[in-house]
């Protein structure tokens, strides 16, 4: 009976030790951390070289408060030396109330708040490593029109761009996860958000965000916020949940 050779010893060394250095080349690829279930961001956005994404004014800082056990999320947006913020509050039933102190509009969307896995769940390809601000950041696009950077140390979020004609960029000046906003004041439409309704249902269905019974006002707030919101929500839509 024929006796079966085995490879000689320093050719199975080397193949064992090629692999091993063909794998330790090619690791696999990141995943992007998950979102805290609550947290606060302090977001720069510059639109100065963008005049397509904004008809206001190009500076501004927004305080976002992401609320996901409640199922909501508060964009507070300042414009540079302007004294009067603009409220961007989005419930998870798909309506979005942008008002200031002069006025409001109603939006309504197929999907709601973004959940904290809408970029680890799925569907991001990894771009990379690149530096940001002097910050190591993992890199991931998703969908052809967002590219989201998360420093690679932490796996705090550090900006994202949207690839469309508006050119947004939005950058993370500040991250706290664990913080809520805690004022329900600051969810609550005001009441000429619902002027279609009598004084007490408005403050009952501003409470409740009841979309059937929101009207939305005809005046444009021309912000960047609006378009930035929108992307998102298209994401959201393969992993929305209730």
């Amino acid at each position: 009976m024929a006796r079966t050779r085995c490879p000689p010893l320093p050719l199975l060394l080397h193949l064992l030790l090629f692999a091993a250095a063909a794998a330790a080349a090619d690791p696999a690829p990141p995943s992007p951390t998950p979102w805290p279930e609550r947290f606060h961001a302090v977001m720069f956005t510059n639109l100065t070289n963008y005049s397509d994404a904004s008809t206001g004014p190009p500076l501004r800082i927004t305080d976002l408060y992401y609320d996901w056990p409640r199922r909501r999320n508060l964009n507070l947006v300042r414009h540079q030396l302007s004294a009067d913020p603009l409220y961007d509050v989005e419930w998870n039933n798909g309506t979005s109330f942008y008002f200031d102190s002069r006025s409001c509009r109603v939006e309504r969307f197929p999907v709601g708040v973004l959940p904290p896995w809408w970029l680890s769940g799925g569907g991001a390809r990894y771009l990379g490593r690149r530096v940001t601000g002097g910050i190591d950041c993992h890199v991931w696009g998703k969908a052809g029109f967002i590219v989201y950077y998360e420093e690679a140390a932490t796996g705090r979020p550090v900006r994202w761009n949207f690839i469309d004609v508006t050119g947004i960029q939005q950058f993370v000046m500040r991250f706290e996860p664990g913080v809520a906003l805690e004022d329900d004041a600051q969810w609550q439409a005001p009441a000429y958000c619902f002027p279609d309704d009598d004084e007490e249902e408005e403050e009952e269905e501003g409470k409740s965000n009841d979309p059937a019974s929101s009207s939305s006002s005809s005046e444009e707030f021309g912000d960047e916020l609006e378009v930035a919101i929108r992307l998102l929500r298209n994401l959201a839509e393969a992993a929305a949940t209730s």
